[in-house]
Order: structure tokens, then C-alpha cells, then sequence
């Protein structure tokens, strides 16, 4: 998400946030020779696949952004990035990998046999106008203030009834689905239609409620079938809706978030750096330290949001965090618009992930601990040990 994504409670349009589904042990794992993972992550000779990352200039580029961005980020994983530029430069082959000083670390998954869960968010483009006028009715808010006695704001249907009052209004859009989404995400672009570039839009607060899945509330009542449950099936719920039908929807979930204007301003995850499309992934830090370096295989979808049955590999940088991602789970981010965001809500897939590390003697190596990762409870994972990375 960006802005500082690192703060939100909701993130990317994903089935996880929307729908609220947990995860489900796939069958895909009857194939992996390695068989059982007992560890979060397992150190292996060498990836079980064939192939090479098809994504080596997107990967430089978003090393290049945190070496410019957080120079102590790039500096703590100088080694890996420079061992997997030597690496791709040769060929980029799998097996190949302990030549140039990387070792690899499989996660299990969340089945035990290595299907780590993906999901996906997006940057939205909202259009919207400075004043109220013709279609664009809905408002975009900022903070409101909270006054000297620190009042609690209202929840979203008291928001929609008027209940902020004078909190300052930073535009008007032609979709209050639009500026949900906006919200779900945590931040987006702004085109005011009026030629100048785009506004970034913040993540600013939030009112203090607590988060609702508008999918599952859909799921629940038997207007959207589990198994076809993606942001394009609410978005065509609330196309087919009357607009006061839509807006009793999103009035069950009670969080609502608030945002400010950045003028010229790249999407950021939690570590402040700018994010590549595909090259970026948000993570459970308890599992996956920022900076962290993963070799995936990325399922394929069709234009229907199926899996076809093949993968591509992908280099990816641990980069953002949010909070329904949790252990074995990556969020990947898609970029910006509305192709990212078809590909974003369609993500919930499954497929392999290897942490790369270098393991030359000047670098850090992967321990184990036998304590109890704190922010997993209730997770994918339950209370798995905590896996850092240290000099």
C-alpha cells in the first residue's frame, strides 16, 4: 500500500481482506519430491525447479530505488543483492545458485509442502473534482481533528450521514465504491480531471473501528458464492445494486480511512522506498525480514482469474507490510491503475518460495529461534519460531 503502509489495518484488494477466507491446503503439494517441511523456512541445496526469474531489470530497479531510498536497508543486504546481479549476469540458472555464495531456504506453506499463499493490491486511480459538482458527490476526506479530549470519530455510516462535520474535504469523486476501494487499499492516485499530473493520495488515519469484510458480509447472505468471491464479483455486485443498497453494504464495515495530498509522489511501502510492480512484495516480518530477497514461482491466471497451470519465476523484495498478511503468505504488488487492479483482485493462489541469502562468511546466515513469534497467533502458521537474520 503505500504511503506508509506499514500502518494500515487494511491492505491490498485481496480475497484475505475482502472475503475474509482463510487459507486452504491445496493438493499441488503432492508433487514436491522434498515431501513434508517441518520448518517455516528449511535450507535445501538448491531450489527444486528449473528455469531462471524473468524479471531481472524490474529486480535491479527496485535495488537501485532502495540503495537511492534507504541506504541502511541496502546496506544491511548489499551482499545478497550483489551475489544475485553476479548470478542473473551469469545466466540466472537454479542450480547455480551456491556457486555465487547464496544459499536457499524453502518456506513450507501453509499446508506443510511448500504452497505459499499469494495475494495481490494495487495503486487505484480515482477520479474526482475539487468542488462538489454534477456526479462527483462522494468526499474524500483528511484526519479530522479529534479535538483537546481526543474524541472517538464516528463509524462509517455515521461518516456517510455527516457525522464529521467540518473535517476538511480533499475532493469529490463520482464513486463511493471508488473511494472504498481507495480506503481498502490505503492510499491512491487522484486525477482531477483539470490536465495536471496526478495527486498522490496518503494513507492519513483512521477512525478506530474495526475492520468488516464487505465480501464475506456478500458471502454470508448468499449474494456471492465463496468460491467466486474476487473484488471484480463485488464490483459487479455493486453495479447491479441500487446505490443506497450499495452504500448499506459498505456501511457494515465500520472502519473508515482518511487521507492526505502528495504532490509528485511514488507509491511506498512501510520501508519508505518506492515500489516496482511485481518486483515488491508485502510480508510478515516476524517470518520475513524487510529486505529479504525471494526466488518465486508465481502462478499464471487467465483473464478470468483462473490458474492455467503454469508458473513464471520472479525475484521479489520483502518491501511492505499490512495487516492481514500473515506467516506464509506474500502480497504482491501489481502496480498501478485499473489492469493492476484486475490482476490484484483476482490474486489467491498458491505456489513455491525461496528466501535468498548470502552465505559468504562476511554475511549474515539464517538462525532459528525457539521463541514464539508474537504477531502470528491466530495466523496461517499458529505460533511458528521466529527466523531472522543476523551478522
Amino acid at each position: 500500500m503505500k504511503g506508509w503502509r506499514g500502518s494500515y489495518v487494511l491492505v491490498g484488494l485481496v480475497i484475505a481482506v475482502l472475503a475474509g477466507c482463510q487459507s486452504r491446503p491445496t493438493d499441488q503439494g503432492q508433487q514436491y519430491k522434498d515431501g513434508h517441511l517441518t520448518q517455516p523456512l528449511k535450507m535445501v541445496n538448491e531450489p527444486n525447479t528449473h528455469g531462471k526469474p524473468i524479471n531481472a531489470g524490474d529486480f535491479a530497479s527496485q535495488v537501485t530505488h532502495i540503495q537511492t531510498d534507504s541506504p541502511s536497508l541496502y546496506s544491511n543486504n548489499n551482499a545478497t543483492f550483489q551475489a544475485i546481479q553476479n548470478w542473473m549476469l551469469s545466466g540466472g540458472d537454479t542450480r547455480e545458485l551456491n556457486k555465487f555464495g547464496l544459499g536457499s531456504w524453502q518456506m513450507e506453506g501453509v499446508d506443510g509442502f511448500g504452497n505459499v499463499q499469494f495475494t495481490g493490491y494495487y495503486t487505484p486511480v480515482v477520479q474526482a473534482r475539487y468542488t462538489r459538482q454534477g456526479e462527483f458527490q462522494y468526499p474524500i476526506y483528511g484526519m479530522p481533528s479529534r479535538g483537546k479530549k481526543n474524541r472517538r470519530l464516528p463509524d462509517r455510516a455515521g461518516i456517510y450521514a455527516g457525522a464529521l462535520g467540518n473535517a476538511p474535504i480533499l475532493g469529490w469523486s463520482n464513486s463511493l465504491m471508488d473511494n472504498f476501494m481507495m480506503e481498502v487499499q490505503g492510499s491512491g492516485y487522484v486525477d482531477f480531471g483539470d490536465g495536471r499530473p496526478l495527486t498522490f493520495f496518503a494513507y492519513a488515519g483512521k477512525n478506530g473501528h474495526a475492520y468488516r469484510s464487505i465480501g464475506k458480509v456478500l458471502i454470508d447472505e448468499g449474494e456471492v458464492a465463496k468460491e467466486n468471491m474476487s473484488m471484480q464479483a463485488i464490483r459487479h455486485w455493486a453495479d447491479t445494486h441500487s446505490e443506497q443498497e450499495v452504500r448499506q453494504l459498505l456501511e457494515q464495515n465500520p472502519s473508515f480511512v482518511f487521507f492526505k495530498p502528495m504532490d509528485a509522489a511514488l507509491v511506498r511501502g512501510a520501508s519508505a522506498v518506492p515500489l516496482v510492480a511485481k518486483a515488491s512484495v508485502a510480508s510478515d516480518r516476524s517470518l520475513i525480514p524487510e529486505g529479504s530477497v525471494l526466488l518465486a514461482e508465481v502462478p499464471l491466471l487467465d483473464n478470468q482469474g483462473k490458474f492455467n497451470g503454469k508458473y513464471e519465476m520472479r525475484l521479489m523484495i520483502a518491501l511492505d507490510v499490512g495487516g492481514a498478511i500473515k506467516g506464509q503468505h506474500f502480497d504482491i504488488y501489481q502496480g498501478i491503475g485499473p489492469e493492476a487492479g484486475h490482476a490484484a483482485g483476482f490474486y489467491n493462489h498458491y505456489g513455491r518460495v525461496w528466501v535468498l541469502r548470502n552465505t559468504q562468511p562476511q554475511s549474515s546466515e539464517l538462525l532459528l529461534s525457539a521463541t514464539p513469534a508474537q504477531t502470528t497467533s491466530g495466523g496461517l502458521l499458529g505460533k511458528p519460531p521466529v527466523v531472522t537474520f543476523s551478522e
